[in-house]
């Protein structure tokens, strides 16, 4: 069995074990990335290809004679075309729950320095603010117990239920919201009731119709402005443009987000201006941890391994 993988940058800085996924395989070739034009030629031969963002559409689908598994080393599934695989009996697998402590601790880390205004005060350790203060201490920035603040969350997956388990380590309140169209019940608060209760509210829903501009300026105008947005999600659930108003205009706190609407931001993106104050942007790395990545390599082989079998796992084209 060949098989290659054609963007594994994406997913290994020299700190991950291919070993076992190496020796699983009669030939596995690692391509660092491979661009649109390099695809058919990289797969023409290859009875497995593995792919992280490289799009496998209908046209390279229908001219690899030799394709019959599909691994995809992430969750979301948008670079395969499933409809043309599932139509030439080609098994399409994806990794699952991976990185579910990682994005969980990231939003805990990204709450905890809106909190505690973490990076302002390093900076003005660093630019010597310190050095100048009459006191011994430095309290320039305003500081924020999370315990017994009310934590909101939009997406209640597994994910969602491990920032909330984190959440309730720290003694805060935490509070589930129901999507607008959603009915609210039992153990969901209606959108429209939970924003302006919380003092902090963290995005884990998908990037779907529903939720895209879900935090609009409509809803950052219903939040308190002591309040806090943490988006771990997906980037076009929030309002971009929205959210630099509200900060800029003091309608919220602050905001942490790891994601943006178009990544990487190449042509650029209104929440990268100078200007907008209390705004902490990571890029995209909260899944990224060695643990999280590693888990990916693992679950490619265990999805490799059930195919042979006969008994395909994670398979998403039934």
């Amino acid at each position: 069995m060949k098989a290659v993988f054609l963007d594994y940058e994406s997913l290994d800085k020299n700190d991950l074990d291919f070993s076992q996924l190496n020796a699983a395989f009669d030939e596995l070739v690692l391509y660092p990335s491979t661009t649109t034009e390099q695809v058919l030629a990289r797969v023409a031969h290859a009875d497995v290809v593995i792919s992280n963002k490289v799009l496998i559409n209908a046209e390279t689908i229908a001219q690899s004679k030799h394709l019959k598994l599909i691994l995809i080393s992430a969750t979301g599934t948008n670079n395969v075309d499933l409809d043309a695989a599932k139509s030439k009996g080609i098994v399409v697998c994806n990794c699952q729950g991976y990185g579910t402590s990682a994005v969980a601790q990231h939003t805990l880390t990204l709450m905890l320095a809106l909190a505690t205004s973490l990076l302002k005060y390093d900076g003005a350790v660093k630019n010597g603010e310190w050095n100048k203060s009459p006191i011994f201490c430095l309290l320039d920035f305003p500081i924020v117990e999370l315990s017994g603040k009310t934590l909101g969350i939009i997406g209640y997956g597994e994910l969602g239920q491990a920032v909330a388990k984190l959440a309730e380590a720290f003694a805060m309140k935490v509070v589930v919201g129901a999507l607008p169209s959603r009915p609210q019940h039992e153990e969901r608060i209606a959108f429209a009731e939970l924003l302006p209760q919380v003092d902090f509210l963290s995005l884990h829903c998908p990037l779907t119709d529903e939720t895209r501009d879900l935090i609009d300026a409509q809803a950052l105008d219903s939040m308190k402005k002591s309040a806090f947005l943490i988006n771990c999600a997906r980037g076009g659930i929030v309002n971009e443009q929205a959210l630099a108003d509200a900060l800029r205009q003091g309608k919220i706190a602050g905001a942490a987000i790891d994601v943006l609407s178009v990544e990487p931001p190449t042509q650029g993106n209104v929440l990268l201006a100078e200007d907008i104050p209390n705004l902490i942007i990571t890029p995209h790395s909260a899944w990224g941890s060695v643990d999280a990545r590693q888990r990916i390599v693992n679950q490619m082989l265990e999805n490799f391994e059930a195919f042979q079998q006969g008994k395909a796992i994670r398979q998403v084209n039934h």
